[in-house]
């Protein structure tokens, strides 16, 4: 049976990528063209994209951990410009790290009979990972381009990448190999 895949783009967030942002990823910029072209790509081949993004209550109580970002309603809650949602994308807000956590997530993938999620965005130690987490969990095929993915520091991306690999047996892979997966 011919696996049928998905792109998850994960918190490729104003509040989390531009410039002087309340919680800016700087090297969140630097993966913006490998994101763009493996979306590009999937939609050419009729892969799925779908678009994992934090949307807050003004209250959300994260924000005693976190300063507020994300808000709904929000340019901050929007996805950056260069990669924002095409027509046939599907966005699936989420108020946790994990993205399957209370959302729509795991039913939009299951009735397209989705089976493979490719995952990228920020951060790999805290979205991308919960998220991949649980994927795996629920019997998905997770693969993470780590060059689609990233943290604030080298530390935690290569971390995150290490820990997903060996504690859940999820595939590290490049740009490439990804565009070979669609």
């Amino acid at each position: 049976m011919v696996a049928k895949k998905a792109v998850l783009v994960i918190d490729m967030l104003k509040d989390f990528i531009e410039k002087g942002a309340i919680l800016e990823v700087p090297k969140g910029r630097e993966i913006i063209p490998n994101i763009k072209r493996l979306t590009d790509e999937a939609r050419s081949k009729g892969v799925l994209v779908i678009y994992v993004c934090d949307s807050h209550d003004p209250n959300d109580p994260e924000f005693s951990r976190w300063p507020p970002h994300a808000v709904e309603g929000t340019s901050g809650a929007e996805v950056v410009d260069q990669i924002k949602p095409q027509k046939g994308d599907v966005v699936v807000k989420k108020l946790k790290y994990d993205g399957f956590l209370g959302t729509t997530l795991d039913l939009v993938l299951r009735s397209r009979k989705i089976d493979t999620v490719i995952i990228t965005g920020v951060l790999t130690n805290i979205c991308v990972l919960y998220t991949a987490s649980t994927a795996s969990m629920l019997g998905y095929n997770v693969a993470i381009p780590q060059d689609c993915v990233a943290s604030v520091s080298d530390k935690e991306h290569k971390w995150a990448l290490h820990h997903m690999k060996d504690t859940l047996g999820i595939e590290i892979i490049d740009l490439k190999e990804a565009l070979s997966l669609l």
